[in-house]
């Protein structure tokens, strides 16, 4: 069987990794005209990273990525930890993988490194898509036509494969809207603070930093209520001064932190309402194409590396030409239950980390270990375990 997979993000690169270790033949087309990512952090958890370590990335993945010892959750004024997660090697010895924080470049590199170089296609966006009885055609924008028996749509939340194979969606805007930055480290060592994972709760806001690229950078996450924003973009430049004025009576070190930015990106913060189905056809969606969820719960990339692992064991299966659609309906009964959890909580949080001070944030608060246990259920999910050989 011949895959296309659409989208070279990391839900794309991964799926192209786990099914050629599946022995089946895929090639990845992107829009893009080179592999890149400017500006962006991004942090696995133990459910995704255990899946890249089986896929042969172990190595890779600790030379260039941090493994935060914890995570603190705190108070926006005056600093009080309101919970502590405990991550580090207790998290490798629970779950049986670290986590870990990358420079989104970084993971690109990684995965397109562990790829042959034949195997991904850039400069190439696609147009149309076309179905036939035992294959599928793609049209791109500079002419090129290719065809699979199964194309996989893994070109996020604005999606062409979704679009033309499910018809056009609006985004759903979350009201609010992000501002990222990477900070060097030393301009943070010369105000005293320290390269930690920590999560800041407010009103309204919270604010997320944790070091990358072997601690060189902090990366933060200032997420505020809407202004008139509304452009979804990680590249759109935002002004160290919004932030800072949104963030104004907050502790002094998330101002210092933000104060250090040399620049910002700003994002308006979308998701869209689960879908009936991911698959139509011989096309599958996956990642944000499938379900792109806001980024409250660290989940958006770690759930594309679950779906890539179990679509390819589910592909490994099909061994007549009609077996294609048990296959991909396994794969929709495997994950969609597991995306909706995670797309779910992620809208939640919009409410649970903004409460405004008062009786119902002093009851999260006190009940913040529930939080830290749904969190942990995530953590030791083994998406790959139905195809794993059993212990007796």
């Amino acid at each position: 069987m011949r895959v296309i997979v659409v989208g070279a993000g990391i839900g794309g690169l991964t799926t192209a990794l786990a099914l050629r270790r599946r022995g089946i033949e895929v090639k990845v087309f992107e829009q893009a005209a080179e592999l890149r990512e400017i500006g962006a952090g991004v942090r696995l958890s133990s459910n995704a990273t255990r899946l890249l370590h089986r896929l042969g990335c172990e190595a890779a993945m600790r030379a260039v990525a941090v493994r935060p010892a914890t995570s603190t959750y705190r108070r926006w004024d005056d600093g009080r930890i309101i919970a502590r997660e405990v991550l580090g090697e207790e998290a490798e010895r629970r779950y049986g993988a670290p986590q870990y924080s990358f420079h989104r470049a970084d993971l690109l590199a990684l995965l397109a490194a562990a790829l042959p170089a034949d195997t991904i296609h850039l400069g190439h966006r696609c147009v149309a898509l076309q179905q036939h009885p035992d294959h599928v055609e793609l049209d791109f924008d500079n002419g090129a036509r290719a065809g699979a028996e199964l194309v996989i749509g893994a070109d996020g939340i604005h999606s062409m494969v979704r679009e033309l194979s499910f018809g056009r969606e609006a985004p759903r805007f979350s009201g609010f809207i992000a501002y990222r930055a990477l900070v060097a480290a030393e301009r943070l060592a010369a105000v005293g603070i320290e390269m930690e994972l920590k999560v800041w709760l407010g009103p309204g806001h919270h604010f997320v930093q944790y070091p990358i690229s072997g601690g060189r950078y902090m990366n933060f996450v200032a997420v505020a209520p809407a202004d008139a924003w509304r452009i979804e973009s990680w590249t759109a430049t935002g002004e160290v001064a919004d932030a800072l004025r949104e963030f104004a009576d907050w502790h002094p070190e998330v101002r210092a932190i933000i104060g250090a930015a040399q620049g910002v990106n700003k994002t308006a913060l979308y998701d869209r309402d689960p879908l009936p189905a991911w698959t139509a056809g011989r096309v599958a969606l996956m990642g944000d194409a499938a379900h792109p969820m806001l980024p409250l719960m660290a989940m958006g990339a770690v759930q594309s590396i679950e779906d890539a692992v179990v679509l390819a064991r589910c592909l490994e299966a099909v061994v007549k030409p009609d077996g294609l659609p048990t296959a991909l309906k396994r794969y929709e009964q495997l994950r969609m239950p597991r995306a909706l959890k995670a797309q779910q909580g992620s809208r939640r949080n919009t409410v649970v980390y903004h409460l405004p001070d008062g009786e119902e944030q002093r009851r999260r608060d006190a009940g913040f270990a529930d939080l830290i246990r749904l969190r942990a259920e995530f953590y030791a999910y083994d998406a790959e375990a139905e195809f794993l050989p059993q212990s007796r």
